[in-house]
């Protein structure tokens, strides 16, 4: 969605790239502030998190605002 590589991503988060990899893959749910982390990056990227709302949660891109 962002073309950033997992690499990318780890490297912003300040996180291992294993943490992203494993996240990615549904391996295992990286600490709570490494997710935070993650996150925060990828917020700051332009992703917008929508809660759960009886079609299940997802992310889409954040809408542009124009000053």
């Amino acid at each position: 969605m962002l073309g950033m590589s997992q690499s990318q991503l780890a490297d912003a988060a300040k996180v291992s790239r294993p943490t992203v990899v494993d996240f990615e893959r549904g391996v295992r749910l990286p600490h709570p502030n490494n997710l935070e982390a993650i996150r925060a990056v990828l917020e700051a990227a332009g992703i917008e998190f929508i809660p759960e709302n009886g079609g299940g949660p997802g992310v889409r891109l954040a809408k542009k605002t124009t000053c």
